[in-house]
C-alpha cells in the first residue's frame, strides 16, 4: 500500500491551529498569514484557504470583525461582492475551472467554522474532482502548494481589481 503524506493537516485535525482570537481579524496582522493574502482591499481582503477543498480556493473576508451581512456597511457589501467577482475571474484565468461554488455559511448548523466574522467562499471546481480519496479517506489530493497559488493568483487580482 501506497501512503499519501499531507502533514500540513495535523494542526487542523488536532486543532493546534485554532487560534484564540479571530482566525481572520489575525491574518491581516499576522506575518505567517500574509503569504496566503493574495489581495488587499478597501474594505475586504481576498486570502487562500488554509484546508482548501480544491486548489484555488478563496475566501473573501471583510476586514471589520463583523458575523453576518446585515452587519456590513454598504461599501463592505460592494466590495464583498466586487472581490468575489474578481476571484471567479482570476480563478477563470488562472485554473480555467469548469465551475465554481460560492457561498457564505451563517452559524454552526448552516457549516460554518469560523461563527462570528462573515466571509465568502469561492471554491473552483472540475468535472471529476470529487473521487474516493474526499469519500473514503476523507483526504484531498491537491496538486499546487499554497505559496505557489498565491503567487499565481496575486498578478492577475492586480489586473482585474487595480489599485485606486
Amino acid at each position: 500500500m501506497e501512503h499519501l503524506w499531507s502533514p500540513w493537516r495535523l494542526a487542523y485535525i488536532t486543532g493546534a491551529s485554532r487560534s484564540t482570537g479571530c482566525v481572520f481579524c489575525d491574518a491581516l496582522t499576522s506575518p505567517q498569514a500574509d503569504p496566503l493574502i493574495v489581495f488587499r482591499g478597501h474594505t475586504c481582503f481576498v486570502i487562500l484557504n488554509l484546508y482548501p477543498y480544491n486548489n484555488g480556493h478563496l475566501m473573501v473576508i471583510p476586514n471589520r470583525h463583523i458575523a453576518s451581512l446585515a452587519s456590513a456597511t454598504p461599501d463592505e457589501l460592494r466590495e464583498l461582492i466586487d472581490l468575489t467577482r474578481t476571484s471567479e475571474m482570476a480563478l477563470t484565468e488562472a485554473y480555467a475551472p469548469h465551475g465554481l461554488n460560492m457561498g457564505i455559511n451563517l452559524g454552526k448548523p448552516a457549516g460554518a467554522g469560523v461563527l462570528d466574522h462573515v466571509h465568502m467562499h469561492v471554491v473552483p471546481r472540475w468535472n471529476g474532482d470529487t473521487n474516493f480519496m474526499s469519500v473514503v479517506g476523507q483526504t484531498r489530493v491537491l496538486a499546487e502548494e499554497l505559496p505557489d497559488t498565491a503567487a499565481r493568483l496575486r498578478p492577475i487580482f492586480e489586473k482585474f481589481a487595480g489599485r485606486d
